[in-house]
């Protein structure tokens, strides 16, 4: 038997913990062209730092960003890296996120323009893991994130979700 509506509690909105922000050097795009999903590009990741109350190092060199522009208006993103801890440890990331921005918006950051963050919607899922026991908890932990492109860069504050 299941208790009355006015009974039963509403579950608690997750909180959020800032870890880190990343800041992800990128190189010039690979055009691979429209494809039946859509226009498909893929961003070199050359390098970046990772700095935070729970995160620390560097982006290493030799990822790459997976882009599928499904629209003028939307594109979704797949990003595969690694990081190194401070402490010397390695992170594989892999980051999943949406950029929706005007016609006008997402063409120029398309066509690696400065754009005001404040008009695009960038919001992503980073699925942080490490081998290493000190870094076990990221393991078993998600994560959600807000970015922002630059020209030379993308910055992404990420927060563990408790």
């Amino acid at each position: 038997m299941t208790a009355p509506p006015e009974a039963r509690q509403s579950p608690a909105a997750p909180g959020l913990t800032f870890l880190a922000e990343l800041s992800v050097t990128v190189g010039e795009p690979i055009d691979v062209g429209p494809t039946p999903e859509g226009h498909r590009r893929i961003i070199p990741i050359t390098g970046g730092t990772v700095s935070g109350p729970r995160l620390n190092g560097r982006v290493l060199p030799g990822g790459a960003d997976y882009q599928l522009l499904l629209s003028p208006t939307l594109t979704e993103l797949d990003a595969r890296y690694v990081l190194e801890t401070t402490d010397g440890h390695r992170i594989f990331v892999q980051n999943s996120a949406l950029r929706h921005g005007s016609d006008e918006d997402m063409g120029r950051l398309n066509r690696g323009e400065p754009v005001n963050a404040g008009s695009i919607y960038f919001r992503c899922w980073p699925r942080l893991t490490a081998s290493a026991p000190e870094w076990d908890w990221l393991n078993t932990r998600l994560a959600v994130g807000t970015g922002e492109r630059h020209p030379d860069r993308v910055v992404i504050r990420v927060f563990v979700i408790d």
